[in-house]
């Protein structure tokens, strides 16, 4: 491809609105281009990458017998029905109606479209099992689109969906997606790592996300040396174990002390000089619109997805003010552990407070706190378990000896044991080898195209511009001729033909100075840049510098080929 024909608009300056690494340089290097907030323009550059990463997922999936399919992003809402995920899925999901007033969504996921096409065409375990995958736009309607193609309102993914007769088969064929995935991460050129996840609104028994290891990551890791991984929605916290009784202080009587306008645990320790590890929180949620209370020792905090699952409640949401001086008589800041048992509400404590003594808490009671306040003594919560996020001291739930290290990531994939939570909701069924009706067991494995091209950036640039793993690059090199004179263009051009036979290769004809031309291609990362000029003809050869050093080399013309390769 000859640069002067090639439409890929650079920019000098980093656009005022992007706000991470991968978003400026996708802007930077032509790559993408911004329609509206969350939605974006694939330019032919950044395309051909897409396509690159596209064609790695195709050919692993191929490798472990998954079949291509394409399904519809519109999607009927009497399917969504049957799951029971049309009410409870969320603002996030486009909903739309045609001209005759049918409802529709646009498509963010397809678990119901993969489970009514087996249904129909698979009978027997005979059929079983069977993979289909697809590439297709997907559809969120983010409440704030950020983060460039990372999080957008439209983006592009491989989504698969396996089928099986029996869980052993579903729990070995994950295992292969599991390695499928190691592959694709691995061809990218990506630094990765695999850790336990929460299932979310897909649902399932288990999940693993991959994240792609980055300071830029917009989650955060709870990691162990000996290979334990969980995002902090999954991340386990252990029990603390019981103390000696003989250790313990002795309960004291429970005294309301008057603090004015102190609401917050910070604020709240300052008062009583006492450190936030005294303290208990009592938050109230909203579970499918009933009110219960979830207790936190003061310096840790709550995790929704922990206690939306210990409540098995399809929605959880923090309660307003108003809402808790409705149902509380309350205001906010100033709940009780002892308030569910006034008002009649559930009660659910984490392990942190299960062993504090003479702890302090709010006082149901506006401006007042409670002091020396002990559990089964003055409340009893209706179940005590993991409830708060991992936090840094914790030890490895798995080794139980070292603490937990925290780091940061980007999710490009999340795998899923589904088991039969759309086949029974939606009757889809098989004979088994006793004639007998069984709902297939599935399993769920998605991995984000546009995602991987972002976050393959977020791990590898510099204050040039991007630096790409050679197996995604949009060229493998650039051939820069830096003068006009005709030695140095019919080397150019002996080059480029010579390279164009078995890469994808840039040749830089524009009539822009040397210097021009090396920023562009630092900027685009292309892994190999060749210079021609005068004094390298001379020399015989040109000079070949790679992309992530900082020296270049002479090669001799004949050379150019096993050098590149």
């Amino acid at each position: 491809m000859k640069y002067s024909k090639y439409f890929m608009p650079t920019l000098k300056q980093i656009p005022s609105d992007a706000d991470i690494v991968s978003q400026k340089l996708m802007l930077r290097a032509g790559l993408i281009r911004k329609l509206s907030a969350g939605i974006y323009e694939w330019l032919p550059a950044g395309y051909r990458i897409l396509k690159k990463v596209e064609q790695i997922i195709r050919e692993e999936m191929g490798a472990i017998s998954g079949q291509e399919l394409w399904l519809p992003a519109i999607q009927p809402k009497e399917l969504w029905l049957e799951s029971g995920r049309w009410n409870i899925y969320g603002k996030e999901l486009y909903r739309i109606k045609d001209r005759s007033d049918r409802e529709f969504c646009l498509g963010p996921t397809h678990e119901e479209i993969i489970t009514d096409i087996v249904r129909k065409e698979v009978r027997s375990y005979r059929q079983l099992p069977v993979m289909l995958y697809q590439f297709q736009t997907k559809f969120r309607d983010e409440i704030r689109p950020r983060f460039g193609v990372m999080r957008a309102k439209e983006f592009y993914m491989k989504d698969a969906y396996s089928f099986h007769a029996t869980d052993d088969d579903a729990e070995r064929y994950y295992e292969e997606v599991v390695k499928a995935y190691k592959k694709i991460c691995e061809r990218c050129g990506l630094k990765y790592r695999i850790v336990e996840a929460s299932a979310g609104a897909i649902g399932g028994s288990f999940s693993h996300e991959f994240m792609v290891l980055a300071d830029t990551g917009e989650e955060e890791l709870a990691v162990c040396n000996c290979g334990y991984g969980a995002n902090l929605e999954k991340a386990a916290c252990l029990r603390e174990e019981n103390s000696s009784s003989d250790s313990l202080p002795e309960m004291k009587a429970m005294e309301e002390v008057h603090t004015p306008n102190f609401k917050t645990v910070d604020e709240v320790s300052k008062f009583f000089g006492e450190k936030p590890s005294k303290f208990i929180k009592s938050l109230m949620y909203l579970a499918d619109g009933k009110p219960v209370m979830a207790l936190v020792r003061g310096d840790y905090e709550i995790n929704d997805e922990k206690l939306k699952n210990r409540l098995n409640a399809a929605e959880l949401v923090l309660a307003d003010a108003a809402t808790i001086e409705k149902i509380a008589g309350t205001p906010a800041g100033f709940l009780s552990p002892i308030t569910g048992k006034k008002s009649g509400i559930p009660v659910h404590a984490d392990y942190s407070v299960e062993h504090l003594v003479n702890a302090i808490s709010g006082a149901n009671k506006k401006d007042y706190h409670i002091k020396n306040i002990n559990i089964h003594r003055d409340y009893t919560p209706d179940s005590i378990s993991d409830l708060r996020n991992a936090a840094h001291g914790d030890k490895c739930p798995v080794c139980r000896r070292e603490q937990l290290k925290f780091i940061r990531g980007i999710e490009i994939g999340h795998t899923f044991k589904l088991g039969t939570k759309y086949s029974s909701a939606m009757n889809a069924v098989f004979l088994d080898e006793k004639g007998e009706r069984k709902n297939f067991i599935m399993g769920c494995y998605g991995i984000g195209v546009s995602r991987i091209v972002a976050a393959a950036i977020e791990q590898s640039y510099d204050n040039n511009g991007i630096i790409w793993p050679e197996n995604i690059a949009p060229f493998k090199a650039v051939i820069i001729p830096v003068s006009d004179s005709i030695p140095v263009k019919q080397e150019s051009m002996k080059i480029y033909e010579l390279l164009s036979s078995k890469y994808d290769v840039l040749l830089d004809d524009r009539n822009e100075r040397a210097g021009v031309k090396f920023k562009d291609a630092d900027l685009i990362g292309i892994p190999w840049r060749i210079t021609v000029s005068d004094k390298t003809i001379e020399k015989g050869g040109v000079e070949i510098k790679n992309r992530a050093s900082q020296s270049a080399q002479i090669v001799e013309y004949d050379k150019i080929l096993d050098f590149i390769k």
